[in-house]
């Protein structure tokens, strides 16, 4: 809980501080699931995918010079999935990226993004755990590094209102709870562009 909390602090500040300095910024709020290989044969011996699910996420970017800045984006699964048919889990991803985006028109445009992030699998257990400092959850974490590459088709519905199909490939490192360290997140999101010229 703590790390979402300073992800979405880090967000927030973003969000205030970058209108000073940026010629656009956007946010939006979107939804889609995830595909990763489905293979029961690995090395490790592992055979759960990640796939399926649906994910829920919010992000922001700002175009600091013309068609280039930062974006950053946070989806969780909305529904926990059974581990290993036994134990309830929820992946979490979040990522920061630098944004290429470029206007093909008024009203459609495309983005590019590339970055660093993590995946953050939440394991829950029936039972709290409880540190020193009084701090209780009931799951256990498992976070790993992962690049991510992805873009968009932004398209302005009403003035500044967008929809944008998108979509995400995650590379997750040492991803040795699922069978394979790829996962594709697609979906859609609708936002609102502060600024720029369209």
């Amino acid at each position: 809980m703590r790390k979402l909390i300073a992800v979405g602090s880090m967000w927030w500040i973003l969000t205030l501080v970058a209108p000073v300095y940026a010629q656009q910024v956007d946010l939006s709020f979107g939804g889609g699931s995830l595909s990763a290989p489905n293979n029961n044969t690995t090395f490790s011996g592992v055979g759960e995918s990640l796939s399926g699910g649906t994910y829920v996420g919010f992000g922001g970017d700002a175009l600091i010079k013309k068609h280039i800045g930062f974006q950053g984006e946070i989806f969780w699964r909305t529904s926990q999935g059974l581990y290993q048919a036994q134990v309830p889990y929820r992946p979490l991803f979040w990522d920061f990226n630098g944004i290429y985006a470029s206007m093909f028109s008024k009203r459609v445009g495309a983005e590019v993004v590339a970055g660093i992030g993590a995946e953050s699998l939440r394991f829950y257990q029936g039972a709290y755990n409880c540190d020193l400092y009084g701090n209780c959850s009931n799951y256990v974490s498992s976070t790993h590094f992962m690049g991510d590459f992805g873009g968009g088709l932004k398209i302005y519905a009403y003035k500044n209102i967008f929809v944008r199909p998108e979509v995400r490939l995650y590379l997750v490192h040492n991803n040795v709870e699922f069978n394979s360290s790829l996962a594709v997140r697609y979906g859609a999101s609708i936002g609102y562009t502060f600024g720029g010229s369209r």
